[in-house]
């Protein structure tokens, strides 16, 4: 049953769409696209009807920039191989999405993709961003948007020294450009749907739509991160641009203790190198140099606790620093209980409070505009806030819509790798009939969890999805090519970027000198990436067509 507060369709501007279809103009895309794939499959010598055509869905999975440059090298052989046009949808997760993001830079790249390619490289390989423009970024985001997160700082401060450009593009503004390449869609997910283990996290967006891949709810993507109350737009809110939603995307660091204490210490080095800019800079003022050591003492307090150390001693400076900036005209208010580090949980929520109590002072200097945004970035911090947005989906009713998803005015978003490290779900939407799913995977670990989770999950859904058996021997020894099949379901082919055909005995080598967590690629490491990735294009292209013949019709 849909429910509509304003819009029966769904298509006009700034409304929520509840309903499993396809946007209109996806569906007249599919419509064109199909003739491309049509007239592909006759040059490869397979004849069919325009009704038999397949519907070919490509993911690329997570992995940081070894991902992205993955995918490129993929895309590349897939061109050489002649089957680049055979592709209805390109789905990524994470690093994946930033190869979409730069390829779709370009108005029908798939028709140019060597000459595409190269400027990729030639970008990817040459000088960093700046640091002078990523902090200006940075402030952008923190003066302009409602809702600042830590993933405002990741898009600035770290994505940036990976894709090497401050794309402030939007991802709508593409689909006029869209016209002989891939369909794309970039998958989040839902923090919130997550942690209450409910049944559709799967966040997509692409050039026309914003939402939950299962449910069937949408919004415009223009209007995504809009403030909505019961289906209708009530506050216009700029849609974010191509850096943020490459953050968004790759913010697979969103989960976790240990990846805390790596974000404290990217915030401490961040906090340094401003500073000390500030200092060379500008003249230097005493009260916002203790405001400066204040906010650094706290940044070694959070991340003394997170190692189970000691943190007395700067605590001691923090309140001493405090009490002289405010001349003994304001009481300085901390908490007064002992900190517990025997009780981990008790200690979190313990620094949760001092960290925004500190920051609550600190915030009493108002004149000092670069410690308001290091003191937010530190309540984002404790708070762990990432891809905050406006929950379109706010205050509606509708029996279509789990219930947990219309509660809270606000919802998180972050990196689908989380749960999942490959886009699955954006394509088994059953409104787009995909036939055959093609699975580069790009994972630093096991080269099979992510099929096998797909599978697994599936399964609990209801969703149709093959079987997933993986030779024992090949748990440690991939392949470089699967195929999984079964009654009425699309068939999936997997291809694991490292393995025994295209890197011999030499695997682990190979992961480890791409980990994901490094520095970014020499030229030398991005175009040997490139050949390995390309190899399992390259290596089974008649294994390909022969899967492809095997769905047509």
């Amino acid at each position: 049953m849909l429910n509509w507060s304003v819009c029966l369709c769904g298509q006009c501007s700034g409304e929520v769409r509840i309903a499993h279809s396809l946007h209109k103009n996806e569906e007249e895309f599919v419509v064109r696209r199909r003739e491309t794939v049509f007239q592909s499959l006759q040059k490869l010598g397979k004849h069919c009807s325009q009704d038999a055509v397949p519907n070919i869905a490509l993911l690329g999975s997570g992995g940081g920039q070894r991902a992205m440059v993955g995918l490129l090298g993929s895309l590349d052989q897939l061109d050489k191989a002649g089957l680049l046009d055979c592709i209805l949808y390109l789905s990524g997760v994470s690093g994946s999405t930033w190869c979409m993001a730069s390829l779709y830079q370009e108005p029908d790249w798939s028709t140019k993709l060597e000459t595409v390619k190269d400027k990729i490289i030639r970008r990817l390989s040459g000088p960093a961003v700046s640091w002078g423009d990523a902090f200006d970024k940075l402030k952008k985001y923190y003066y302009e948007k409602e809702h600042f997160s830590l993933t405002d700082v990741w898009a600035a401060m770290v994505v940036t020294t990976y894709v090497k450009e401050i794309d402030e593009r939007t991802l709508s503004d593409q689909w006029d450009q869209l016209r002989k390449d891939p369909f794309p869609i970039y998958a989040i997910m839902d923090k919130q749907s997550k942690q209450e283990e409910a049944q559709d996290p799967w966040f997509e967006i692409s050039p026309l739509e914003a939402g939950y891949s299962l449910t069937g709810a949408f919004v415009k993507t223009s209007s995504f991160g809009s403030k909505f109350s019961k289906g209708s737009k009530k506050k216009d809110h700029p849609e974010t641009d191509m850096l943020y939603l490459q953050a968004l995307c790759g913010s697979v660091l969103a989960d976790g203790d240990e990846n805390k204490k790596f974000i404290w210490k990217k915030i401490k080095d961040f906090f340094q190198h401003s500073i000390t800019k500030k200092r060379s800079e500008d003249p230097k003022d005493p009260s916002e140099e203790k405001g400066f050591q204040v906010l650094m003492d706290l940044v070694d307090m959070n991340l003394d606790v997170l190692n189970g150390k000691d943190p007395s001693a700067l605590d001691q400076s923090i309140r001493s620093t405090l009490n002289e900036l405010s001349g003994g005209k304001r009481r300085v208010i901390l908490p007064t209980e002992k900190l517990n580090l025997a009780d981990k949980k008790a200690a979190e929520l313990h620094m949760k409070q001092y960290t925004e109590d500190v920051c609550k002072n600190l915030s009493l200097w108002d004149r000092f505009p670069v410690l308001a945004l290091f003191s937010s970035i530190c309540i984002c911090m404790t708070q762990w806030t990432w891809g905050r947005k406006y929950n379109f989906l706010h205050e509606m009713t509708d029996e279509a819509v789990p219930a947990a998803l219309l509660e809270g005015e606000t919802r998180d978003y972050m990196d689908a790798g989380v749960l999942l490290n490959s886009p699955y779900f954006s394509v088994l939407r059953e409104e787009r009939d995909i036939d055959l799913i093609i699975s580069l995977d790009f994972s630093e670990a096991d080269p099979f969890k992510t099929v096998r989770e797909a599978a697994e999950m599936c399964k609990k859904l209801n969703i149709p999805f093959p079987e997933v058996n993986i030779p024992s021997e090949d748990l440690k020894n991939p392949k470089d090519f699967y195929v999984f099949k079964g009654t009425n379901t699309p068939t999936v082919i997997h291809i694991p970027l490292f393995n025994v055909v295209n890197c011999g005995d030499d695997v682990e080598t190979w992961k480890k000198n791409y980990a994901t967590l490094q520095g970014s690629y020499s030229a030398e490491m991005i175009t040997n990436l490139m050949e390995v990735a390309g190899k399992n294009i390259s290596n089974n292209r008649e294994k390909l067509l022969e899967q492809i013949d095997a769905v047509v019709g």
